[in-house]
């Protein structure tokens, strides 16, 4: 992969270091997105980590037909813009309909292929064609392996910068397993890769008429993703989580976040020097250096 065709701003998706993808799931007003924006923003670079703000103008996977989705297209792409141009972050926000990807790669940064829809090739050949970074996530039916078919389409699109997303995988009713091999498998077809922890821990229509979560559980996931290897971690956040309009219990508070991060950049910073001195004894056939 060329590095450079992941640059964002002043950091590049892929070069070692951690980028971080987070904000609420659903854009619930502008002020909240410019709160959070605010203080991620900060967070970020105290630690020397890229940030892209991360909000949902329409949540159009909600588990019933009365729940909230969001502000909508014309007005959360305004919103979006807003935080955007006022707080000078990137954005990534995700598209449904292939109608969507022009207007909403104006705005965007990087587009995001929702789960459900990552074998929807006109949507990826459209989100393709805006020449915007795209985030697609793995969906919950398929192996690591079948991202294949997913990367070539984007590629004959036009588009060769592509991050893939390990979300967790349907294991029986209301649960998700991550599978850490994935990562390796996916970033084996040569694009970074992305882990979204929050939605690894969610439990899909668990509460009836929306899903739940167990936001405990996404630290440790995040840790092992960190182990492993990532290029960016994808976190959901919120003030005020319980009053959340859409995965309140999946979320990470706010408040908590610059702890929350530590703990994986340490991870993830040790995982980097280690694999940089164990390159170092090594030649280039393979074979072990008298050091």
């Amino acid at each position: 992969m060329n590095g450079s065709d992941y640059r964002i701003k002043n950091f590049i998706i892929g070069d070692g270091n951690l980028t971080l993808m987070a904000g609420p799931c659903s854009l619930e007003s502008l002020e909240l997105g410019m709160e959070v924006a605010r203080a991620m923003k900060a967070i970020c670079a105290e630690r020397g980590v890229g940030y892209i703000f991360k909000a949902s103008f329409d949540k159009a996977n909600r588990t019933s037909v009365h729940s909230w989705r969001g502000p909508g297209f014309v007005r959360g792409l305004e919103q979006l813009a807003q935080i955007k141009e006022e707080l000078d972050v990137p954005i990534v926000t995700d598209i449904h309909e292939h109608w969507q990807a022009e207007e909403a790669g104006r705005v965007a940064d990087v587009l995001q292929i929702p789960a459900f829809l990552c074998r929807q090739t006109d949507l990826l050949i459209a989100a393709a064609a805006t020449g915007k970074i795209l985030n697609v996530k793995k969906a919950q039916f398929l192996a690591p392996e079948d991202m294949e078919n997913v990367v070539e389409k984007c590629r004959e699109s036009g588009s060769g910068r592509v991050l893939l997303c390990e979300r967790g995988t349907m294991m029986g009713y209301h649960r998700l397993v991550v599978d850490m091999q994935s990562l390796v498998t996916m970033r084996a077809l040569g694009c970074p890769v992305v882990f979204d922890a929050t939605h690894s821990v969610q439990r899909p229509g668990a509460l009836g008429g929306a899903s739940g979560g167990d936001r405990g559980m996404a630290l440790p996931l995040a840790r092992a993703a960190a182990a492993v290897g990532i290029d960016v971690l994808f976190v959901e956040t919120h003030p005020s989580p319980e009053v959340a309009k859409s995965d309140g219990s999946n979320m990470i508070p706010l408040s908590e976040m610059g702890d929350f991060l530590d703990h994986v950049l340490t991870i993830h910073r040790a995982r980097r020097i280690g694999a940089l001195w164990t390159q170092s004894l090594y030649t280039p056939s393979g074979k072990a250096t008298n050091g």
